[in-house]
């Protein structure tokens, strides 16, 4: 196993997996709410400090967004994924919307329940997951299996497909489980196991992402250490990187990044929550530029304080990346999907 890379265990929040005492923590942490009408509780002074940090240089923002947004036809969205085409591919409410790549709805996919994620394989085919099992469509849409669901203890919110497997994290249980794409159980990945110095996942809240490289290796995030964790197919881990800060180059809170995004040239796209921004990492982990701040995401540029547990399972911002390097943003405030280009690909396009 390579040295991790970056700090490890820093910052580390445990809480249950969707508790509210865990999303009173993420406000009193960011020291503002919504609307900016309750203040903190805190003295002006501590509130003012916290504040300065999560401050930074607008001349990191190396992205512009590209207008217009494209609305999902949703109330309340969720996830987000591209097909080799540049299809769009939204989960919200009870379906999927399929738009395409000029945001024109093409298709609705009717499931039957809340989907949490959503993935395309090369083939065309669909896969999404509800809270605890995962549905199979062909591309017009028709349904082709049901897997087997899992226990009532299960949330998942992330599928990857990767050659002839199919990644799904289970927030739930903080495991990544491998299937084929049968559905047969292969492996289960990120469980702790001392003797392979697998420290096991911390997910305090309902987010838990996965990307594939180009390097070939799962990227896993681990949100309540505040890091990212690279995993050969079989399990093994690699490597990992991430900080816990309220700073630009770290990642705030109890539990972030919530979701991750590969360019094609192995840089990361990362979102967080609560202090919403969206920014970019190189391929070592280390911080490059900002994709979005708060200024850029939110109206006022509060931070998103979750009033209830169920706004925290869908207000996280999903982010994906075509081809072209363009980076997709959910914005499951508004509910619709914001494109963003760096700047030195021109602002022409």
């Amino acid at each position: 196993m390579n040295q991790p890379q970056g700090k490890t265990d820093s910052g580390v929040v445990i809480g249950a997996l969707i508790g509210t005492a865990v999303l009173v923590a993420i406000g009193a942490l960011l020291l503002v709410d919504s609307t900016g009408r309750g203040g903190s509780g805190l003295s002006d002074a501590y509130e003012l400090d916290a504040v300065k940090m999560a401050r930074f240089d607008p001349n990191l923002i190396a992205c512009h967004e590209v207008e217009p947004a494209i609305a999902t036809g949703f109330a309340r969205s969720r996830a987000l994924t591209l097909d080799g085409e540049g299809r769009l591919y939204i989960a919200g409410d009870k379906a999927v919307h399929v738009l395409s790549a000029e945001g024109t709805l093409e298709r609705v996919i009717a499931v039957s329940g809340e989907p949490r994620c959503v993935a395309v394989s090369s083939e065309g085919r669909i896969y999404v997951g509800l809270r605890n099992r995962v549905e199979v469509f062909d591309a017009a849409g028709e349904r082709l299996a049901a897997w087997e669901p899992l226990g009532d203890r299960s949330f998942l919110s992330s599928i990857l497909v990767a050659g002839d497997s199919v990644f799904v994290a289970d927030a739930g249980n903080a495991v990544v489980q491998r299937y084929d794409k049968t559905g047969k159980a292969i492996n289960r990945i990120g469980e702790k196991d001392p003797t392979r110095d697998i420290p096991g996942f911390l997910v305090p809240s309902p987010y838990f992402d996965l990307a594939l490289a180009p390097d070939g290796l799962l990227r896993v995030v681990s949100p309540g250490r505040t890091r990212v964790e690279a995993y050969t197919f079989d399990g093994d881990l690699e490597f990992a990187w991430g900080e816990n800060s309220i700073r630009i180059h770290g990642f705030c809170g109890c539990c972030n990044p919530v979701n991750i995004a590969m360019l094609p040239d192995g840089r990361y796209v990362t979102a967080e929550k609560g202090l919403i921004r969206v920014k970019i990492y190189d391929a070592d982990g280390t911080f490059q530029s900002v994709v979005a701040g708060p200024d850029q995401l939110v109206e006022g540029g509060a931070a998103r304080v979750f009033e209830n547990a169920e706004d925290a399972e869908a207000s996280g911002f999903d982010v994906a990346v075509d081809a072209a390097g363009r980076i997709f943003v959910l914005d499951t405030i508004e509910n619709k999907v914001r494109v963003f280009v760096e700047n030195q690909k021109g602002r022409s396009e």
